[in-house]
């Protein structure tokens, strides 16, 4: 079992760049010490220059992967593309469905399902504020299990880059697949739950 899957806080900072044309993420533990990656993969020279020359990111299919720091993959993301409510596949390091991410609403705070791979409900995760920078994350029995913070880089980086900074924090007892649930929410965070604002 990976070390990332045993572990309870993990940080993900997405690399910094000016243009944002691949996403990229650094995965640290508590002490700042790189214990993984993840990163968009499948993508063509095409899609690269469409996502340069226009607004169009949430009409594509993209794929994320998080890797532990040995280059083992431990889950994979698949968001295909959408008009109006994000879906997002997830599959362990092996490509053994363990569930869907299903956006629940448009409007107001994002809301979305964790159901496992045979369409049972294993938890949700709700956006706290209008802007969808902090979640809470719920098991199935609406006890909260964990959240999702966004953390500032600082201003001045944070006005000239693209790049995010997301806290997961594991505060309860979950099964193996809604860890894995939720280390995918995490990782998908500006792929599936901030879509609208891409």
């Amino acid at each position: 079992m990976s070390d990332l899957l045993k572990r309870n806080l993990l940080v993900i900072s997405q690399k910094a760049k000016l243009i944002e044309l691949t996403d990229e993420y650094r995965v640290r533990d508590e002490e700042g010490n790189d214990i993984g990656y993840i990163r968009e993969e499948g993508q063509s020279t095409l899609k690269k220059a469409a996502r340069l020359l226009t607004d169009l990111d949430q009409f594509f299919t993209h794929r994320l992967a998080m890797y532990d720091k040995d280059g083992t993959k431990v889950v994979e993301l698949l968001r295909p593309r959408n008009i109006m409510k994000s879906r997002v596949e997830i599959t362990d390091g092996e490509g053994r469905p363990v569930g869907v991410i299903v956006q629940q609403n448009v409007l107001g705070k994002k809301k979305f399902g964790l159901q496992s791979a045979t369409g049972e409900q294993l938890g949700r995760v709700n956006a706290e504020n209008w802007r969808a920078w902090d979640f809470a994350i719920e098991d199935m029995t609406g006890q909260e299990v964990g959240r999702i913070t966004k953390k500032w880089a600082g201003l001045l980086k944070e006005g000239f880059t693209t790049a995010d900074n997301y806290v997961l924090e594991i505060t309860g007892q979950v099964s193996d697949d809604l860890r894995l649930m939720m280390l995918g929410s995490a990782a998908g965070v500006d792929l599936a739950l901030k879509q609208d604002e891409r």
